[in-house]
Parts: structure tokens; sequence; C-alpha cells
């Protein structure tokens, strides 16, 4: 167990804000989290979060994977006390982080979630983990499953991801398994590139858009100033930014931004 005092950090609104499908809660306040083939509990009361994992794992993995480095207070507080509408969104989401995820697993994630919902974007990959993922068992004995290689998936037919409910996008996560597994497409020379290139080389990935690139650079190689544009994004740029987002003002945290916004628009009527 390690237990940490952090601001500014809420497991609840991360788990919600669309940028994780394989982090939920297991009981009143207490969720797990599967990134890659590791395996995490963890509950918070306040500010006082309870990670059940060593204090070595926490420093070599978690605290990344969770962006404890980076003060989002100080990214607050350079949001123009005029705009109403985005002060509104930060003062919600206010526990909201980037995570620091893997980059195959974004590439897959953010082909299945086109088109598609929150709830069954987590089926969708929660199958495909369970028939092409390998069994682990955590340290406290629960039973998951590693997110499948692109290896394990590679030597699938086009349609194979269909009988996971991917639908269409079946083809598009096989095609990109194949890239990936062939060498063709290098994870690791696009994980060491700049944003815009970062984005220009995901492009040429069978199926992925401009918004999933985004989502891939901003959630997976965390380029905070990567702006995912979809239905609810486009539609607050329209009523609220009609001269356009003042992107200079926020250049280098415009990711995080729009994550305020999003996690604002589906949960601003909860409040």
């Amino acid at each position: 167990m390690t237990e940490k005092i952090l601001e500014n950090f809420s497991i609840a609104q991360i788990c919600e804000s669309g940028q994780c499908f394989r982090m939920e809660e297991i009981q009143d306040g207490r969720y797990q989290v599967i990134a890659g083939d590791r395996y995490l509990e963890l509950e918070q009361q306040e500010n006082r979060v309870r990670f059940d994992c060593t204090e070595v794992e926490y420093r070599d993995f978690w605290r990344h994977y969770f962006d404890i480095e980076t003060d989002y207070g100080a990214v607050m507080a350079q949001i123009n006390p005029n705009d109403t509408y985005l002060t509104a969104a930060a003062q919600l989401a206010w526990g909201v982080r980037i995570l620091n995820q893997d980059l195959w697993e974004m590439i897959v994630t953010f082909l299945i979630s086109q088109q598609n919902n929150i709830v069954r974007i987590r089926r969708c990959i929660k199958n495909i983990c369970e028939t092409y993922g390998t069994a682990k068992t955590a340290s406290n004995g629960v039973c998951y499953y590693a997110f499948p290689t692109a290896q394990a998936l590679a030597g699938l037919e086009e349609d194979a991801l269909m009988a996971c409910n991917l639908g269409y996008r079946s083809k598009y996560v096989v095609r990109a398994a194949k890239a990936v597994s062939s060498g063709e497409v290098d994870l690791a020379w696009i994980s060491s590139l700049n944003c815009q290139k970062a984005r220009a080389e995901l492009l040429k990935l069978f199926g992925v858009g401009e918004k999933v690139a985004d989502c891939i650079c901003l959630f997976a190689l965390h380029h905070l100033d990567a702006f995912p544009v979809d239905t609810h994004i486009r539609q607050v740029m329209e009523q609220h930014y009609k001269r356009g987002f003042p992107n200079r003002r926020y250049k280098g945290i415009r990711g995080i931004m729009q994550q305020y916004i999003f996690y604002y628009e589906l949960h601003g009527s909860e409040k």
C-alpha cells in the first residue's frame, strides 16, 4: 500500500473522462485500472489516495501513468478569468489528468472509438483482451487480461474481430496490428517525434483520421497541445468560441483544456 496526498486529482473524474476504458469502479469509491499488462486498485478520500502497490511500483510506473509530476493547479491558473465557460468547465473537472498510456493500446482503443459510445467501447476492449490477451493474476489474486500485443492480432483475418463486436472497425485494428508487427510502423520512432510529425505518421495508418490521431497524440504520446475535436467539442466551439479557440493563450496545454471541456459537456448537468 502506498498513500499519497494529491491535489487536483480525482480518480472518479479520470475514470469518466473518456480517455481510458480499462478503468472502473469495483466498489464504492474503489477503482481498478489495467494498463497494458499491469493491474492496480486504488481508492480516494478527499485528497488522500491509496494505491495498492509498492512504493517502487508507484515511483517506477503509476506516478508517471497518472501524470502526477504535472502541476494542474498552475495549468488552471492560466485560464482567462473572463472566459466564464472554460472557467466553469475547469472548476467542474478539477481532478482530471491526462494519462500516460501505451501507444499500441491507444491506437487500438481510438480506432474502436469511432462512431461509438463509451459503454460500447469498454465492452469491445474487454472482449478483445479476454479473447486475445494473456491471462494474468494480480498480487491480490484478481484474475485479469493483459492488452493483446500487435503480434497476437496480426495473424487474424480482417473480419475476425467482428466477433468481439468491433464491426467494420475490425479491419482497422487488424491492419494496424500487421503494420506494427511487421515493422512497417515503428512505434518507438513515432514516440520520439514531436506532435505535428507524430500526428502525420499516425494519419498514415488505415482507419486513422484527424480526431483519432489527435486522441492518440494526447493520451498516449502526452503531446499536451493536441486538441481532439469530436461532436461535443465542435458544438462548444460553435457556441462559445465563434472566433475560434484561443490557441495562442493555451499553447502547450490545449489538450488539458479540451479534457476540461469534454468532461464538462458530459457531466456538467450532474453538478
